[in-house]
């Protein structure tokens, strides 16, 4: 029996759209949504925060943040010191920031790519492995 992968989501009102469509995608996880609830107006850290949090106390193995540009979240979620947050736009991204950077929340910019990307690049972000090696040595070099 393998364990279920938990899965802490969030977006702000540009996002909430897309993160409707990925949060319904990964019904096969334990999902957490941390908001936002509607796609009325509101401000990106109050949602990238609690999804950071949650990651980082290791309650949840990975976070999906969402908003227009995607800078916003990961700016915010980036300030946590455990967080390596990823802005991805294509899939190879999203491989490579689990591979060689060991990224735990992926970022995506809800303005800039499709819907069916957005699933594509959660999907390999869940399912590729850290490389380590000469990565690990470079990911320890990111805390403070």
């Amino acid at each position: 029996m393998s364990v279920k992968l938990k899965i802490a989501i969030g977006a702000d009102h540009a996002g909430y759209e897309y993160k409707e469509i990925i949060k319904a995608y990964l019904a096969e996880y334990e999902v957490k949504d941390f908001g936002t609830h509607s796609p009325a107006s509101v401000d990106y850290p109050d949602f990238a925060h609690p999804v950071a949090n949650a990651v980082e106390s290791g309650e949840f193995n990975f976070g999906v943040l969402v908003c227009g540009s995607a800078n916003g979240v990961a700016i915010t979620a980036n300030k946590h010191q455990h967080i390596r947050a990823a802005i991805c736009w294509e899939n190879e991204i999203a491989s490579l920031a689990r591979q060689h950077n060991n990224a735990n929340i992926i970022c995506i910019p809800a303005r800039f790519v499709s819907e069916d990307l957005a699933k594509e690049m959660v999907t390999t972000f869940l399912s590729t492995a850290f490389e380590g090696g000469r990565h690990a040595n470079r990911v320890d070099k990111i805390s403070c």
